[in-house]
């Protein structure tokens, strides 16, 4: 019994004792909810906003552009943008006067972001400003404003600045790809953003990163074939002219030869990419790929080509121009001057108008409109460039003499001067089409063959004589010491978009090639509406062609080509033995 009883009291007292410790143990842990939940919940609270696990986007780094040298046309460096709750700033008239008066040394419009606020009451965010500087936008978020964070990001710059910027084009406020070839090639440019879990506190700012989800894949860089140093000599020089003439816009181009890449590409009126202030739809766009001009005289040698191609004409054969003017359908064509009698090489070289148009209309159309197809008007270039236009040549149910007559000296179709410069990239590789390219390329370009090599090489020789002072050449001011020339001028009346020509209003071009013999670049000037005396060609345009090309010259390192040539050099294959050709005298 004593023993029993024992027993008892133990496990009595053993379980007096357990229990006292739950409820202790209990007591504590209420007590200490109590305190941390109700008392001295302050703790909890810091605590709680202090640490919050959130997934954070890793901005992806856009390709860089750089030139065919390695130089950098666009680059992405990191910026900060600024941003708001609104939620969080409306009640919180204190944060919003301290917000307000940092602002004022970003430069943004209190008054009209304040409206914005309370038009987005509703809304947990709201940019403040984008893109700022990480200097100036990490002032703003060391004052610690409720309701204020920062976000980083990349802003596209643009070291040439203007002097690239058609080609190059722009990206949007979320670095998207709008215009040129930041357009053109976006997939390739844009990267893909990653994604990062980290700690945040209360106000935005990350405390620490906890792991990586995804890691940002970065974009492709892109190599031009575009060479900064002419595409700034080549802007300078049109620039200056352009000015000079009180012009309402120009282009300028240069290829290289052997490859048909873009060497230089550049328009005038022009934009600061880093400056979007001012932008306009009109200085924004690249006239040299998109505009469509009458090429006038430019045209001729192709008009040259398609006659000696028709077996119709040679090189000795005579055009009777007198008495210096021609009647056709009740329109008067007239040259400068009567040049009288004179073969096809002197119709290149005093650019005849009267002598253009009688081969025209002794041949017909087809064979002109076969040629100005084969060397790629009418027909988009395919560099992929937004908006690239493809010329329009004309498709008549019924071709009347004064259709022919204007085809012959270059009006009544439209071309783009890149068009412009891919034909005479023609010429200038003895009668090789080669695709024209803004991409650098890797290996070496195959050209069709369009036209005759020996034809090709005979017309070169004509061109030639356009720059010869001796024999009285329209382009004499495009002659370069030390170097051959080959090239034609052009001027062609300003159409109207409502239709019919401003006779008050030119357009000036001039287009060839250097060394005439072994050419390395070729290049195409266009001064659209200068205003003065000079208004031809041989007098606007030449002198930029001149600027550009001896200036490429320099800077390619090509040895000078002062070897005297000679026209006797031309193929026998274009000399006919007897003429009989009707129509070619007279008024027609």
């Amino acid at each position: 019994m004593t023993s029993t009883y024992i027993e008892k009291e133990q496990s009595i007292w053993r379980l007096c004792l357990v229990s006292t410790a739950a409820i202790t143990l209990l007591g504590i842990i209420v007590w200490k909810i109590l305190d941390l939940q109700v008392i001295n919940n302050e703790i909890l609270q810091e605590q709680g906003n202090r640490r919050t696990v959130r997934n954070d986007v890793i901005s992806a780094h856009r390709g860089n552009i750089v030139d065919r040298n390695g130089q950098a046309l666009a680059i992405s460096t990191p910026v900060q943008s600024l941003w708001l709750n609104p939620r969080e700033i409306l009640p919180n008239q204190q944060a919003w006067k301290r917000l307000s008066a940092a602002l004022i040394d970003i430069e943004v419009n209190t008054e009209v972001l304040w409206n914005r606020i309370q038009a987005n009451s509703d809304k947990e965010f709201l940019y403040i400003r984008r893109r700022l500087a990480p200097l100036e936008a990490q002032a703003i978020l060391d004052l610690s404003i409720p309701g204020v964070y920062g976000q980083e990001e990349y802003k596209r710059f643009y070291p040439l600045g203007e002097v690239a910027a058609h080609v190059i084009g722009i990206t949007n406020s979320d670095d998207v790809g709008q215009e040129g070839l930041e357009l053109a090639y976006e997939d390739w440019l844009q990267g893909s953003p990653g994604s990062k879990q980290v700690l945040k506190d209360r106000r935005g700012g990350i405390i620490s990163e906890v792991k990586i989800n995804e890691v940002a894949q970065p974009g492709k860089d892109l190599m031009l074939s575009i060479d900064s140093r002419l595409q700034f000599l080549a802007y300078r020089a049109l620039k200056e002219e352009v000015t000079l003439r009180h012009a309402a816009a120009g282009t300028a181009i240069i290829l290289d030869v052997e490859s048909g890449e873009v060497l230089a590409m550049v328009s005038q009126p022009s934009y600061n990419p880093n400056n979007r202030i001012s932008l306009t739809d009109d200085a924004m766009r690249n006239r040299a790929m998109v505009d469509l001009l009458e090429p006038g005289s430019t045209v001729k040698p192709f008009t040259i080509t398609a006659a000696l191609e028709s077996g119709l004409f040679n090189t000795e054969s005579i055009i009777d121009t007198n008495p210096g003017y021609i009647q056709v359908d009740g329109q008067t064509k007239k040259d400068p001057v009567n040049y009288k009698k004179v073969d096809l090489e002197k119709i290149i070289t005093k650019s005849s108008q009267v002598g253009a148009i009688k081969l025209g209309l002794e041949m017909g159309e087809a064979p002109m409109l076969d040629v100005l197809s084969r060397v790629g008007f009418g027909t988009a270039i395919g560099t992929g460039f937004p908006g690239e236009s493809s010329g329009v040549l004309p498709n008549h149910s019924r071709w009347s003499k004064s259709d022919i007559a204007t085809l012959a000296y270059g009006y009544g179709f439209q071309v783009t001067p890149l068009q412009m410069a891919q034909a005479y990239l023609i010429y200038a590789n003895e009668g090789l089409r080669k695709p024209v390219s803004l991409i650098k390329s890797e290996s070496p370009v195959v050209g069709e063959r369009v036209i005759d090599q020996q034809l090709a090489r005979t017309v070169n020789s004509m061109l030639e004589t356009v720059v010869s002072k001796k024999l009285g050449g329209t382009g004499v001011l495009a002659a370069i010491p030390s170097y051959q020339v080959a090239g034609k001028t052009g001027t062609a009346w300003y159409y109207n978009v409502g239709g019919g020509y401003d006779t008050e209003n030119y357009n000036s071009y001039f287009a060839g090639f250097v060394p005439a013999h072994n050419p390395k670049i070729v290049a195409v000037i266009t001064i659209h509406e200068p205003k003065g005396e000079e208004t031809g060609g041989g007098r606007v345009a030449a002198p930029v062609f001149k600027k550009i090309a001896a200036g490429a010259m320099r800077i390619l390192n090509v040895p000078p080509d002062n070897e005297a040539h000679t026209h006797d050099q031309i193929s026998m294959q274009y000399r006919l033995p007897e003429l009989n050709l009707p129509g070619i005298r007279g008024e027609l």
